[in-house]
């Protein structure tokens, strides 16, 4: 017979199991995911924190290429986005296009006076359906987010941060915490500031039909 199990499995099957039996090894207890360290969806921000991302962007994004698997394997993409205010600033809308990846998203952020909080909603060309929001606010030039998802069907916490280098430059993350215990970063995008009317026309990215 071949000896394919682990050598534990022998000693217990001829030694342990004819006095004290063999326990099954037990299963790590489940988790929260909104034990992620730094969750929370109370943190908040000012009515004009999204002011100085009006206009238009070039970016390079990074994404992973396999989620919830230990992988480090990223891809990396272009996309133009234009951006508009609303509400004096209490609204941002924006459409962002990922030319090479034939994609196209678009972000509603609006901001709660009562709350004085921000809610971030995402959807896509692909499926037309708002995801579950983020929310939080920005201290100085950076803004962190943070929500309940679901990823591969599985239930996740989600933070977005948003860091504002200098009037021209902003970097955005996205992470996901499928345990509890860590984030896992599988979104990143680096903005430059770009000229309207070179890449946005009536607000949108001209290379977006």
């Amino acid at each position: 017979m071949k000896d394919d199990l682990p050598r534990a499995v022998w000693v217990c099957a001829l030694v342990l199991a004819p006095a004290v039996g063999c326990a099954k090894k037990a299963d790590p207890p489940a988790t929260d995911p909104r034990t992620a360290p730094g969750y929370t969806t109370t943190r908040t921000g000012g009515p004009h924190d999204f002011d100085w991302i009006a206009g238009a962007w070039t970016s390079t994004q990074h994404r992973l290429k396999v989620r919830h698997a230990g992988s480090h394997d990223w891809e990396e993409f272009p996309g133009t986005q234009c951006v508009t205010l609303y509400l004096d600033g209490l609204v941002t809308a924006d459409e962002l296009f990922m030319p090479t990846k034939g994609l196209r998203g678009f972000t509603v952020r609006t901001f709660d006076l009562a709350r004085r909080q921000w809610s971030i909603f995402w959807v896509t060309d692909k499926t037309g359906k708002l995801d579950s929001g983020v929310f939080g606010g920005f201290e100085g030039d950076r803004g962190e987010f943070y929500g309940e998802d679901t990823d591969q069907g599985l239930p996740v916490v989600a933070r977005y941060v948003w860091t504002r280098r200098d009037a021209d430059h902003a970097r955005w993350e996205q992470a996901f915490s499928y345990d509890g215990r860590e984030w896992e970063t599988n979104w990143t995008a680096d903005f430059v500031r770009a000229d309207p009317a070179a890449i946005c026309q009536a607000g949108r990215p001209r290379t977006a039909s």
